[in-house]
């Protein structure tokens, strides 16, 4: 792994959240994205080095909104950045974690992305990503 890419903090109200953000931050977000395969908007802000995600759920069904059903509004997953996502996905499962999604799939921000399982991570999700190549 390269380093820490983002933190994903699911919320309720994406332009509230937005609103807090910008005040806590001090910068407004640089871009707002819709992922389908999770059923989710993103909204990026850019601190230094560091990404947060602000995810909100697009419907009742979707990932996001299960998790704040479940758990409330806050952190939801650390993103960490490899150089190749397949060769980390060999070797976390080499090294016996859970993976969620075996095939990387499109994520925000220009990503692939997977995830290991909470139960394999002390119980925080973890995506790894990679940016994806632009012909």
């Amino acid at each position: 792994m390269k380093k820490l890419e983002h933190i994903g903090i699911a919320v309720k109200n994406l332009e509230e959240s937005e609103a807090l953000f910008a005040k806590l931050l001090g910068t407004k977000p640089y871009k707002r994205e819709i992922v389908e395969s999770e059923q989710v908007t993103t909204s990026f802000f850019k601190i230094g080095d560091i990404k947060i995600e602000l995810l909100s759920a697009i419907n009742e069904q979707g990932p996001i909104a299960k998790f704040i059903e479940k758990k409330g509004e806050g952190i939801h997953h650390l993103a960490f950045e490899t150089e190749s996502i397949i060769h980390e996905l060999e070797q976390k499962k080499e090294e016996l974690f859970e993976i969620i999604n075996q095939d990387p799939k499109d994520g925000a921000d220009n990503k692939l992305i997977s995830f290991l399982h909470p139960r394999s991570t002390n119980g925080v999700l973890i995506e790894l990503c990679q940016e994806k190549i632009n012909p």
